[in-house]
């Protein structure tokens, strides 16, 4: 092989396209026809009570989008909208402390719905229900604030599941 084709070799690898089939790619994961996304403040079931869980998870939400993906949120005239509802929250004990009976370790696990639309075309480019998402936490039983900073890590998480469905099928 002369140079030139050791040229062209390396061009056509790094374009991907040689690699077609093999699970890799250079091409951007997400839709290029849209630049504006407007995320509609969650809802939460009947059977959801615990204030401010909206408002936490769509906070979580905008700044996981405007991170990592290419799109800019906007009120006005977007290409597209979200929405979704909190269907449930749990929180369960895992392991309790044998010495005083408090909880050790628990479970928070939030179970959504999430629909993406593409508001020039009324295309639903992403439904999905009953993503579940926990994560485990020790609780501090000095504060009494247990719920909120365990949440904290599901709602992030969440936020990452969700931006991760809207990415474009490969």
């Amino acid at each position: 092989m002369n140079r030139s084709h050791l040229v062209l070799l390396a061009i056509l690898l790094t374009t991907g396209v040689l690699m077609t089939g093999c699970g890799y790619s250079v091409s951007n994961i997400y839709r290029e026809n849209i630049k504006t996304i407007t995320v509609e403040m969650f809802s939460r079931s009947r059977d959801v009570y615990r204030r401010g869980l909206p408002m936490r998870l769509t906070e979580a939400l905008a700044k996981r989008i405007e991170l990592d993906t290419p799109y800019k949120l906007t009120d006005d005239d977007a290409d597209t909208k979200l929405t979704g509802t909190i269907e449930e929250v749990q929180q369960q004990v895992l392991s309790r402390n044998p010495d005083t009976g408090l909880p050790r370790e628990k479970e928070v696990t939030f179970v959504i719905s999430m629909r993406w639309v593409d508001l020039r075309t009324g295309e639903v480019l992403v439904e999905h229900r009953n993503l579940r998402v926990a994560d485990t936490y020790i609780p501090d039983t000095r504060f009494e604030q247990d719920f909120f900073v365990g949440s904290e890590a599901v709602i992030n998480r969440l936020a990452r599941r969700i931006v991760e469905k809207m990415e474009k099928d490969w």
